[in-house]
């Protein structure tokens, strides 16, 4: 990504030929501004794997606020967990926001960051307590069972939710999801193979929630895009060889393979996929952003592998000034808060009394936050810019760079 020549605040300006706005957070260009378990939702969101939970350097307790301007908005997040113990994640994320309006340099807004305590009745009480303080947009929950009490308060009080969770269903008009969606991953790297060449392609399909979302993505798309499918398999990790030694039985009847595994089941994988004697220079092998990880990377079978995901620098930029600040690593998620209050502080600055509407929210040519561009849609999903990146000796490099703008395009 371009290195920033302005400071890594947030900025925004008007596009040619449209009155919406462009928000650039950290490390973003100069010239622009399913149904998931609550553990799915974390590591789903990430384009690397889950950290394991410990005290966070910086992390304020439940109730407390950041800023001390007049436009007042909800941070609704996990900081602690159902067991009463401090979450990293939550931290984390709360950190990333106090981070972000820090470097927007906004004077608007106050942050009410409320702990959901990592459960619905939580994170209920939490938006009651927010909206009576007098919060005009909703940021936060991350888990979908906390995303559906808290968008109820939401919307019986019509004001919009940017929350983090990877469930679709918890998405509607007014309440948008910034997550990483599983969806968006299958969609760019299918497409992606496609317009390479790729016609016939199997899938090895973990027996999970993230398994069966991605399945149901995959199906649909490889068939907007005319590839055969020639065989799904469905696994557990006691099935696994079998499954692998199947699809690697297709031969020459496929030119790629698609796996949708998370980062601690992939050396597992790779040991099958090397014992079925699947040759991944002569079939393709495809995998969403939970790749991104250091423990796929170096993996035998895997390189040469193609998977969906932001791409590095606006992330690993975001993360060097955490660290400054914070003097820890911040979770690969923390960039969802980090864009969110950004975007929130940008309009707060801009758009005056309609700062939050819906007008403004689902801007057609969407806002460009620290992993890349992205815009809410009518329904409450997201269309986000990926990259498609190619493993290669321990790391990976985009071998189809993310878009940079929606070129004005519709959200569907």
């Amino acid at each position: 990504m371009r290195r920033s020549l302005v400071s890594p605040a947030v900025r925004l300006a008007l596009l040619a030929g449209s009155t919406c706005l462009l928000a650039a957070c950290g490390g973003g260009t100069v010239s622009n501004v399913g149904k998931l378990s609550s553990d799915s939702d974390v590591s789903a969101n990430a384009p690397v794997g889950k950290v394991d939970s410990q005290p966070l350097p910086g992390a304020a307790a439940a109730g407390d606020t950041i800023g001390t301007g007049a436009v007042k908005v909800a941070l609704i997040l996990p900081l602690t967990s159902a067991n009463g113990q401090p979450s990293l994640v939550g931290q984390s994320m709360r950190n990333a926001a106090n981070l972000a309006l820090s470097e927007s340099g906004s004077t608007d807004l106050t942050i009410l960051v409320k702990d959901d305590h990592s459960d619905p009745d939580g994170a209920r009480n939490a938006a009651q307590a927010a909206l009576g303080d007098g919060a005009e947009l909703f940021i936060g929950p991350l888990f979908a069972p906390d995303v559906r009490e808290a968008g109820k308060v939401a919307r019986g009080a019509g004001k919009p939710m940017i929350a983090f969770s990877t469930d679709t269903s918890t998405a509607s008009r007014g309440s948008y999801l910034l997550s990483f969606l599983i969806e968006s991953y299958v969609d760019r790297i299918v497409d992606y193979a496609a317009a390479k060449g790729k016609k016939s392609i199997a899938a090895l399909i973990p027996d999970n929630d993230y398994g069966r979302v991605a399945d149901a993505e995959f199906e649909q798309e490889a068939a907007k895009k005319h590839m055969r499918v020639q065989s799904i398999e469905h696994y557990s990790p006691q099935t696994l060889q079998v499954s692998v030694k199947k699809v690697a039985a297709l031969g020459d009847q496929i030119d790629s393979l698609f796996i949708p595994e998370q980062a601690d089941a992939m050396p597992a994988m790779s040991e099958a996929l090397l014992a079925a004697g699947l040759d991944g220079k002569r079939v393709q092998i495809m995998g969403t952003g939970l790749w991104n990880d250091a423990r796929v990377l170096n993996l035998p079978a895997l390189q040469g592998a193609w998977f969906a995901a932001p791409e590095n620098g606006g992330f690993n930029s975001f993360a060097a000034r955490y660290r400054a600040k914070y003097n820890a690593d911040p979770t690969r998620i923390a960039t969802l808060s980090y864009d969110a209050v950004s975007l929130a502080a940008a309009l707060a600055k801009m758009q005056g009394s309609q700062r939050f509407s819906e007008t403004v929210l689902l801007n057609k040519s969407g806002f460009n936050g620290a992993d890349g561009v992205f815009r809410f849609r009518g329904d409450g999903l997201n269309d986000r810019g990926l990259a498609v990146l190619q493993i290669n000796g321990g790391s990976a490099a985009p071998v189809s760079p993310a878009p940079r703008n929606f070129n004005g395009g519709s959200a569907t």
